[in-house]
C-alpha cells in the first residue's frame, strides 16, 4: 500500500477529529469547512454532535482541496490506529500491531501478503506458549477491514523502523493520545532513571502494577545494555494494558537472545494485585510500582487478616500503606523496592503507627521528594520512597536518608542530586548536604507524628549575602527607581470639554472595508517542506509583557502569512481586557502565533500608538467581548475610534505610550520592592542586618 495513493483502504468511517488529523488541522476547521462548502461529504451514522463519515468521501475531497496532509509513514500508521472504530478497541488495535512486529520476518517486503490470525499465532507460538496463548484470545477468525488497513500501515511502517522502536513509537502515541482513553499516569523518563539507579541490580524485577511496562523495561533494557540477565515479573488488572506490557517486554527478550546473554522470558499475569496477587511465592531482588492512589475500596475488610501486614494493619484509608507492605511482602532478604508515593502519605496521621514500625525496623531506607508538576496529571510534588526487606545478616541500618530534590541547585538534574547521596549512604557515611540531603537519626522521626516528608528534617540552605553594604546599596537604588518612576507619567491637568468623547467616531469595520486598517490572525500551518526557514513566534504572553518573541516555528519561504511589521499593533485575541501594543524593535518580523490578532493602519491618517491607547480603554472588552463571564474572544471589528486630526492623535498617543511605559515600570518596581522587602526581613532576623538605634528603644 502507498500511503498517497490509498491511505484508509479499508477503513470505513471518520469522527471530525480523525478529519483533523489527516488534514493536520484543529476540529474547528472541519466544522468551517462543513459550513462553508456544499461539497463537503454528508455524515452517514454518529449523533448531530459527534457525526462519522465516510472515509473515502472524506480523503477524495481532502484531496481535491489540497488539504489532505502527506504524514510520514509512523504518523500514517498511528492515524490508523487512533482512528479505529469503536475507540473502545483502539487498545486491542495497538496490541494487534505489536504482536505483528515482534513476529515480523527480517527483509519482509510491503509486497508479500499480510500473515493470517492463524499464522500470526504460529509465528508467537514458536516464541513462546503462553505469549501466543495471550494473544490469540483477542484475535479474530479473519482480518476485518479495519485491521487489514492497520496492519498495512504498521507494515509499511517497519519498512523504515526497526519493529521495536516502531512499536514504541506507536505506544507513546497511545499513551499521549486524548483519544485512546487510557487515563494512564506514566513514569516520565528522569523520574524513573532516578527510581532505577535507587534499585540497584538484580536478577529478578517484578512491577505488581505495570500498567503499560514502561517501568519494567526500561529496567530490563538497563540491564541488557550492562550484560546482566534478568527476567521481569507484571501483574496488572486492565488485561489490554498487561499484553501490552508483555509485548513490550518481550522485544527486549528478544534482543538478550540475540546478544546472547541467558534470561527467561517475561511473565505477565492479569489481577488485582492486592485481592488476588498472582505471585504469592515470588521473591524478587527489585521491586518497582508507580501505583495508584487513593483507592477506597482496596479490600481493608477481606484483607484483614493477610499475611502480607507484616509492619501493622494499613488502615482503611491509608491502601498507599497496603501497595508499600505488598511491596516489601514480594522482596527477597536485602532486596529494594523502590516506589511512588503521594506527599500525604508520609504525614497522614492514620499511617503513623505503620510509619514507625517500617522505620523501627528497617524497612524503609530513604524518602525523595520531587519538585511539583513532575509527574502529570497531578500537580503535587510526589515522593519516591525506598524499601527494603531487612536481612538478619547484616547490621541495621544507621538512619533515614531524606531528600528534596527542589532545592538542589538549576543546574543538577534528578539523578544527580540523588544518586550521590544514596550510595554515599549505602556505604555508610553520613550524609548531610543543607537543604538538599541527610541521614535523620531513627530517634528522631520517631515522635508522635512520625512525619517523614524531607523538608520537615531539612531547614532552607541559607543565602544570604555576607555583605549588608550590597542590601543597603539595593535600598538606595530602590529610592532612585521610585524617583524615576514619577517620570512616567505623562503631565496632564483638569479638562472643561472631553475632546476625543466628543469627536466623531468611526466603526473599525467600516476602515477595513475602506482598507484604511488591516486585522491580521495567525493562519493554520501545514507542515513546511524541506526548504523551509524558521521563523519566530509571538505569543500573547509576548505582547501583554513587550517581550521579544518567545516561540518558534518552520514556514515555507512563500508562505504569504503575514509577519510583523514597524507600527503594527499587538493584539491577544483572547483575556480579560484589551491589551494592544505596538510591536517593539525586537518584535518587528516575528509571526503570529496561536491567540493573537494584528492591527495594521495607514500611518498617513492614523498614528499606532494612538489607536494602540484607544483600543485598550477598560470600556472595550465589554463591547468587544463574545463572553459574559470569564475571560471573552476579543473581536476589535466591534469597536470605534474617535477621528482627530494627525498631530493631535500623535500628543495623544505619545502619552498612551508613556502610560504603558509607566505600567512596566511599575511592575518591575513591585517585584523589585517585594525582593528588597524579603531580603531586608530575612536579614535582620539572620542578624546581617540591625535596627540603627535598637539599643536606646530597648532601655
Amino acid at each position: 500500500m502507498t500511503t498517497q495513493a490509498d491511505p484508509l483502504r479499508g477503513q470505513t468511517t471518520l469522527t471530525a477529529s480523525g478529519i483533523a488529523r489527516l488534514a493536520n488541522v484543529g476540529r474547528a476547521a472541519v466544522s468551517n469547512w462543513r459550513r462553508r462548502y456544499a461539497d463537503f461529504p454528508a455524515p452517514i451514522g454518529g449523533t448531530p454532535s459527534s457525526p462519522s463519515f465516510d472515509a473515502h468521501e472524506v480523503e477524495q475531497w481532502l484531496l481535491q482541496h489540497g488539504r489532505l496532509h502527506q504524514a510520514d509513514a509512523g504518523e500514517r500508521a498511528w492515524q490508523h490506529i487512533e482512528s479505529y472504530q469503536p475507540a473502545a478497541e483502539m487498545t486491542d488495535a495497538l496490541a494487534i500491531a505489536g504482536a505483528y512486529l515482534l513476529v515480523r520476518r527480517q527483509g519482509e517486503s510491503a509486497e508479500e501478503a499480510l500473515p493470517d490470525p492463524k499464522r500470526l499465532v504460529a509465528r508467537l507460538r514458536a516464541l513462546d506458549k503462553n505469549l501466543a496463548d495471550a494473544i490469540d484470545q483477542g484475535l479474530p477468525a479473519k482480518w476485518t477491514p479495519q485491521l487489514a488497513a492497520v496492519l498495512e500501515a504498521v507494515r509499511q511502517f517497519a519498512t523504515e523502523q526497526a519493529p521495536e522502536a516502531a512499536f514504541e513509537y506507536l505506544h507513546n502515541r497511545y499513551v499521549t493520545s486524548a483519544n485512546s482513553m487510557s487515563g494512564l499516569a506514566g513514569t516520565p523518563d528522569s523520574v524513573a532513571e532516578v527510581m532505577l539507579a535507587l534499585t540497584g541490580s538484580g536478577a529478578r524485577i517484578f512491577d505488581f502494577t505495570s500498567g503499560t511496562g514502561s517501568l519494567l523495561r526500561m529496567a530490563a533494557d538497563k540491564a541488557l545494555r550492562a550484560g546482566n540477565d534478568v527476567r521481569c515479573y507484571a501483574q496488572e488488572i486492565k488485561p489490554q494494558y498487561a499484553l501490552i506490557t508483555l509485548l513490550r517486554l518481550w522485544f527486549v527478550q528478544l534482543r538478550a537472545q540475540q546478544a546472547g546473554i541467558p534470561s527467561g522470558p517475561p511473565v505477565v499475569h492479569v489481577g488485582d494485585s492486592l485481592l488476588a496477587d498472582a505471585f504469592t511465592d515470588l521473591r524478587a531482588d527489585v521491586v518497582v510500582a508507580n501505583f495508584p492512589f487513593g483507592i477506597h475500596d482496596w479490600g481493608h475488610d477481606r484483607l484483614a487478616y493477610d499475611p502480607r501486614w507484616v509492619y501493622g494493619l494499613p488502615p482503611r484509608t491509608e491502601p498507599e500503606l497496603a501497595w508499600v507492605q505488598h511491596a516489601l511482602a514480594h522482596l527477597s532478604p536485602g532486596g529494594t523496592a523502590v516506589v511512588l508515593m503521594p506527599p500525604a502519605a508520609a504525614s497522614r496521621p492514620a499511617g503513623r503507627r505503620v510509619r514507625a514500625e517500617l522505620i523501627r525496623r528497617g524497612a524503609l531506607r530513604a524518602v525523595v521528594a520531587l519538585p511539583a508538576g513532575l509527574m502529570p496529571p497531578t500537580a503535587i510534588g510526589l515522593h519516591i520512597w525506598v524499601l527494603t526487606q531487612p536481612d538478619a545478616h547484616l547490621p541495621p541500618t544507621g538512619g533515614l536518608l531524606v531528600v528534596d530534590t527542589t532545592a538542589a541547585l538549576p543546574d543538577r538534574t534528578l539523578l544527580n542530586t540523588v544518586e550521590p547521596a544514596w550510595h554515599a549512604y549505602l556505604s555508610g557515611e553520613h550524609v548531610d548536604e543543607p537543604g538538599v540531603c541527610r541521614t535523620v537519626p531513627v530517634i528522631e522521626t520517631l515522635d508522635d507524628q512520625v512525619d517523614l516528608t524531607p523538608q520537615r528534617y531539612l531547614p532552607r540552605a541559607s543565602t544570604l549575602p555576607t555583605d549588608p553594604n550590597e542590601i543597603i546599596r539595593r535600598i538606595e537604588g530602590f529610592e532612585r527607581l521610585l524617583g524615576e518612576l514619577r517620570d512616567h507619567l505623562p503631565p496632564v491637568r483638569g479638562a472643561q470639554v472631553a475632546p476625543l468623547r466628543a469627536a466623531p467616531h468611526a466603526d473599525i469595520a467600516d476602515l477595513i472595508r475602506s482598507g484604511s486598517i488591516s486585522v491580521f490572525r495567525a493562519t493554520s500551518r501545514r507542515q513546511a517542506s524541506h526548504s523551509a526557514v524558521t521563523s519566530s513566534v509571538l505569543t500573547a504572553a509576548d505582547i501583554i509583557s513587550g517581550s521579544p518573541a518567545s516561540g518558534s516555528t518552520s514556514r515555507d519561504a512563500d508562505d504569504a502569512s503575514p509577519l510583523v511589521h514597524a507600527g503594527d499593533i499587538l493584539m491577544p485575541a483572547i483575556g480579560t481586557k484589551v491589551h494592544a501594543r505596538v510591536a517593539t524593535t525586537e518584535q518587528i518580523g516575528a509571526a503570529l502565533g496561536p491567540g493573537v490578532q494584528l492591527v495594521r493602519v495607514d500611518n498617513a491618517r492614523f498614528d499606532p500608538w494612538f489607536i494602540a491607547g484607544v483600543l485598550s480603554l477598560t470600556d472595550n472588552v465589554r463591547v468587544a467581548g463574545r463572553a459574559s463571564t470569564g475571560s471573552v474572544r476579543i473581536d476589535v471589528k466591534r469597536l470605534a475610534i474617535p477621528v482627530l486630526p494627525l498631530a493631535q492623535q500623535q500628543a495623544y498617543g505619545e502619552a498612551f505610550r508613556k502610560l504603558v511605559d509607566f505600567r512596566t515600570a511599575l511592575e518591575e518596581t513591585a517585584k523589585a520592592g517585594a525582593a528588597l522587602a524579603r531580603e531586608v526581613g530575612d536579614n535582620l532576623f539572620g542578624g546581617n542586618l540591625e535596627l540603627p538605634d535598637i539599643e536606646e528603644t530597648c532601655r
